[in-house]
């Protein structure tokens, strides 16, 4: 059971009445304070934020199957998913994620400023207007 809410996603044989695909959707951060959520489907900007905190795609064991990787996770050292998650490549990662339209909402810093690890996966349909 995962015990960080960073590590939620949905499958793409889960999921109905997604929105239309927008490989170039970018945050809409820019305007917002370093606490609150940005939300954004660029890998570039998903891969730069996970890597700064030393994070790195994963997948939940026991779930997917041949090219399906089942439960796309972010594994952080230090959390408790070393039992339940197993490390992909960045390649397979993103290519589930465009497959299953998703999107990624995270937080830049906590309140204190100390970098923040918060994270999820959302449908892209569920995006916030103007942050596509």
């Amino acid at each position: 059971m995962p015990t960080r809410t960073h590590s939620q996603t949905h499958r793409a044989r889960h999921t109905e009445g997604r929105a239309s695909k927008s490989k170039t959707s970018k945050s809409s951060s820019a305007s917002r304070s370093s606490e609150s959520s940005h939300v954004t489907t660029d890998p570039d900007e998903i891969r730069r934020w996970v890597e700064e905190r030393g994070g790195q795609p994963a997948h939940v064991r026991g779930t997917g199957g041949g090219e399906d990787p089942g439960l796309l996770r972010i594994d952080f050292p230090g959390f408790s998913g070393e039992e339940t998650l197993e490390p992909i490549s960045w390649e397979e990662f993103f290519q589930a994620f465009e497959e299953n339209e998703l999107a990624f909402v995270y937080q830049d810093n906590k309140k204190s400023g100390e970098p923040s690890t918060f994270s999820k996966f959302i449908r892209r349909e569920a995006m916030p207007a103007g942050s596509r």
